[in-house]
């Protein structure tokens, strides 16, 4: 398969990566569990056993007309602990290498058969510079956002296209289902393409 670049030429991409059948539900299970990955799981409550105080019974068991009370700290009390209190817990889940390789492999062809992908010589960008990443991004036709792609972190790309809207960039191996899919166009570099083929083939 080729696939036309900025420049005039063509490059060749392999069909092992890029002419695969779109597999939705694996692709969304790739999502999720990126996702699923990303949360903290820190959030933590008081139950009962938890708050301070409680231990001596309010009032004795008759005689006050009052409804008996063992502690002042039960979840309907003021200051009392929480029902099912929330605990701090691990919310990643386990996705098995070849499966999350074969859901890369779809997101790619999807997105050149929905000719969202695009393939440059290089982003030419010698210093921080956001203004000329936006004439880039016009040059390409990915005015309404794009995830750009290189080899290695680049520090003048990630300078100058972190304050636009929609843009965001990363590295080949800092890539993730998530920021695949939600970009409007996945711009790369032809070396950056060489290693996601020699990453996915």
């Amino acid at each position: 398969m080729k696939v036309d670049m900025t420049n005039g030429s063509s490059v060749d991409l392999d069909d092992a990566v890029f002419a695969r059948d779109f597999n939705e539900a694996l692709v969304h299970q790739a999502v999720v569990a990126y996702q699923a990955g990303s949360r903290s799981g820190t959030k933590a409550q008081k139950s009962r056993s938890d708050v301070s105080g409680g231990g001596a019974k309010p009032w004795r068991q008759k005689g006050t007309g009052r409804a008996r009370a063992g502690t002042s700290r039960g979840p309907i009390w003021r200051k009392g602990g929480v029902t099912f209190a929330a605990r701090p817990r691990n919310y990643s889940q386990k996705m098995n290498k070849k499966m999350y390789r074969a859901a890369m492999r779809s997101i790619f062809s999807e997105l050149v058969r929905q000719e969202r992908f695009v393939v440059v010589e290089g982003f030419n960008i010698d210093k921080p510079n956001t203004k000329a990443m936006v004439a880039f991004l016009h040059s390409v036709n990915a005015d309404k956002g794009a995830l750009l792609v290189t080899t290695e972190n680049n520090i003048n790309v990630n300078l100058s296209s972190r304050n636009i809207p929609y843009c965001q960039s990363s590295s080949v191996f800092g890539l993730n289902p998530l920021s695949l899919v939600s970009h409007d166009k996945v711009v790369v570099t032809s070396e950056a393409l060489d290693k996601i083929q020699e990453w996915l083939a």
